[in-house]
């Protein structure tokens, strides 16, 4: 009689100690996160790993944090050069701890698209810093992977076969440095220097004979094609720029006149979104939405190029 008396005495502690363990922490953001319990999410990771464009998900954690919880420790105007939309679905990857940092990775999902970034803390837990490492969709051709080793040097690779079935690959390290931003510790491949050197304009042979057709140019790095589409109130474009800190941007896209001197570019289930000015033969393009994906993290689109005159073809006599 003593020891059933004993066990039903046990059970509620039984049931309280299972309680606790399988108690999760709310990620979601609606209400302020314990820092332990953020950092608790994000599991070690056993390096080296190599994560590419093709299994990117693959390495998702299942715990679901919301972006309102990334912001309690990040910036927002870090975290929206990832996000894809305000739907996006977070996950964290894992952790990296070393003796003066911290580095969490973590997935931004939309849709069919995934963005994987680091992010940099210091020993109190403070945001140092941030970078975009890796995307699912890109489309161009390559197999993107990244590589990390214990130090962590942050590898980003891409490769593909020419036509010669030749492998062509370029590969650049970044490491994280004390001044609170990534550097490149390395930079090798076997590219055609040519190619890495000059600007291939993609819709160059497209016709320009509507209004504002033409190319407007700064210099050769850091111009936009726009051809005539199947409409007047149509223009593709081509928006290529590189700026004095190397950061650089890259777009082709649709734009559509919204006015007589104005356009938007606009993609569904994109978050970026441009404008565009026609005045006094110049254009005037600014990020409205978030381009994260299309340039660098410290860059944006946003700058005046002139138009540039169409060269003239001397009559033979």
């Amino acid at each position: 009689m003593k020891s059933i008396q004993q066990f039903i005495t046990f059970i509620p502690i039984l049931l309280l100690a299972v309680g606790c363990q399988t108690h999760t922490s709310d990620l979601s953001g609606t209400k302020p996160i314990r820092t332990s319990d953020f950092f608790a999410a994000f599991p070690p990771i056993n390096l080296p790993i190599t994560i590419a464009d093709t299994n990117i998900n693959s390495f998702s954690d299942t715990t679901i944090i919301g972006l309102k919880a990334m912001t309690q420790f990040i910036p927002d105007s870090v975290l929206k050069h990832f996000h894809l939309n305000k739907n996006v679905i977070i996950h964290p990857v894992g952790s990296i701890q070393k003796l003066k940092e911290k580095y969490l990775l973590s997935n931004f999902s939309y849709k069919n698209n995934t963005i994987l970034g680091v992010f940099v803390f210091n020993d109190k837990n403070e945001f140092l810093a941030a970078k975009n490492l890796l995307q699912s969709k890109q489309n161009d051709g390559y197999v993107h992977s990244i590589y990390l080793n214990k130090e962590p040097t942050f590898l980003i690779s891409r490769e593909k076969y020419n036509s010669e079935k030749k492998l062509l690959y370029t590969r650049i390290g970044w490491v994280y440095t004390s001044g609170s931003t990534f550097m490149v510790a390395m930079n090798d491949g076997n590219e055609d220097a040519l190619k890495n050197n000059t600007i291939i304009n993609p819709i160059d042979t497209l016709p320009k004979k509507n209004k504002h057709s033409g190319n407007y140019v700064k210099n050769s790095k850091n111009f936009i094609a726009i051809r005539d589409s199947k409409s007047t109130k149509l223009y593709h474009f081509f928006i290529h720029f590189e700026n004095q800190d190397n950061c650089t941007g890259e777009l082709k896209g649709t734009m559509k006149m919204v006015s007589e001197d104005k356009a938007v570019y606009r993609e569904i289930g994109e978050p970026c979104s441009i404008e565009f000015t026609f005045k006094n033969n110049e254009i005037t393009f600014k990020e409205n939405g978030k381009c994260g994906n299309k340039r660098g993290i410290q860059c944006y689109f946003d700058d005046t190029y002139p138009k540039q005159k169409p060269h003239k073809i001397r009559k033979k006599k």
